[in-house]
């Protein structure tokens, strides 16, 4: 994966696109940004997930489109839409919110996260329609689901289960700020002897760096969304790690070395 640094701490640099539609996306943004610029109206993708808003980023950019803002329906949404704005354009929000119900029985578990994703993809809406999806940490059961504006009316009235639970949808305008704040993160920390994939992996799944590069060999791990190669490669601070059957890990910060010349380093699980 490529990489600049500057002389404080090296950073992740610009990945260009690895398949067709990494391609894709970064053609129909442009496009989208030359269109809203001759014709003075607003476009919008759908839901971008970070991979693809640096994409997004770099395809405006290369169209020379400056009038552009992501927003997933709240700040630090996660999935979040390409708006292109120009500046006589009229504005609107494309970004809507459904508040789900889960009715539960006596000692019925509410939905997860799968679940409720599940059953809207379940009407037929596609994924890039659909945003973050945050529970009610003050309400078990109840749940807020961020979607393209376009489609709320359509799943608030044919929302009807979830699992095996029985739910109910509607419209709502702001979700309580309890709803909204960034969920504590237990920060664990560690020590490794390379910022190499293999290396910083195992140390965030407690194994070997043989097993670590076994996981990455058999393409279960990404960072960043992107595949990763080879258990050399180097990661950097803020990287994702997705690891297939075992969760989600940010690296968050890297520290200095030790006594025993090993890095230090600060990383969550999701």
């Amino acid at each position: 994966m490529a990489s600049s640094s500057d002389a404080a701490k090296p950073v992740r640099g610009f990945l260009p696109p690895q398949n067709d539609a990494e391609h894709r996306l970064m053609r129909r943004v442009e496009e989208l940004c030359n269109l809203a610029r001759s014709r003075e109206i607003p476009r919008y993708t759908g839901f971008l997930s970070d991979r693809e808003q640096v994409l997004a980023q770099a395809a405006a950019n290369r169209a020379g489109c400056d009038c552009i803002r992501f927003w997933g329906g709240y700040p630090g949404a996660e999935r979040q839409v390409l708006c292109i704005e120009p500046p006589e354009a009229w504005q609107q929000d494309p970004v809507a919110c459904l508040r789900i119900t889960a009715h539960l029985a006596a000692g019925q578990a509410a939905p997860q996260h799968r679940d409720l994703l599940g059953a809207v993809l379940g009407l037929g809406i596609e994924r890039v329609c659909l945003g973050d999806i945050r529970p009610d940490p003050d309400a078990p059961g109840t749940s807020y689901l961020f979607l393209m504006e376009d489609k709320v009316e359509f799943v608030a009235a044919n929302l009807f289960e979830a699992g095996r639970t029985r739910v109910s949808a509607e419209p709502c305008d702001t979700p309580p700020e309890t709803v909204l704040a960034e969920p504590e993160r237990e920060i664990r920390q560690g020590t490794v002897s390379s910022l190499r994939a293999d290396s910083v992996l195992g140390a965030m799944l407690h194994i070997s760096r043989g097993q670590a590069a076994a996981l990455i060999s058999e393409g279960r791990v990404e960072v960043g969304h992107v595949p990763l190669r080879s258990a050399h490669e180097p990661v950097f601070e803020g990287d994702l790690f997705t690891v297939r059957g075992k969760g989600r890990f940010r690296l968050c910060e890297v520290g200095g070395k030790s006594r025993s010349d090993r890095t230090f380093i600060r990383f969550f699980q999701y």
